[in-house]
């Protein structure tokens, strides 16, 4: 079981960054459509996901068309702050992608009309334009697997029971 996240024409290379260590701790692919706004050498890039691009299944489209494609049948779901039903209330599937924007502008009108319902946002305070890329990416890409039961997951150690002292 993988959920797939799709950036589409992301601009700052940090956001990607810490979206591919999301991925490879998920063990979700990373889908990036161009154009790029940072080259894939970026210093910066490469230090927000540390050590974890060789844990990474990366896959580059030429457009957002190309992606849809190699998609095929499988379930998209677009995140975005212009929809109406919250992404706790989707019903996630197995090999389901979850689509983002790009930072400065989020998603296309057009794609979000034609896809409406599949389109699911973040609940957050009116004054708020948008919470950052990587977060609600994480945010998105582990309800989906909590509604899945965490499949592929590995629990790493125990949790140990904190005493607190007076």
């Amino acid at each position: 079981m993988a959920v797939g996240i799709v950036l589409v024409e992301p601009e700052i290379p940090q956001n990607t960054g810490n979206i591919a260590r999301t991925c490879a701790a998920t063990g979700s692919s990373l889908h990036l459509v161009k154009p790029l706004g940072f080259s894939v050498d970026d210093k910066h890039l490469k230090r927000a996901g540390l050590d974890y691009w060789n844990l990474l299944d990366v896959y580059y489209y030429e457009n957002f068309e190309a992606f849809l494609s190699a998609a095929g049948h499988s379930r998209i779901v677009f995140v975005t702050t212009k929809a109406d039903r919250l992404y706790t209330d989707f019903r996630y599937e197995d090999n389901c992608y979850l689509v983002f924007g790009k930072e400065t502008k989020g998603l296309p009108e057009e794609l979000l009309v034609a896809h409406h319902e599949t389109c699911v946002r973040i609940p957050m305070v009116e004054e708020a334009r948008s919470l950052n890329l990587s977060n609600s990416a994480a945010i998105v890409v582990y309800e989906a697997y909590r509604q899945l039961n965490f499949c592929g997951m590995q629990h790493k150690g125990k949790l140990h029971r904190l005493e607190w002292r007076e």
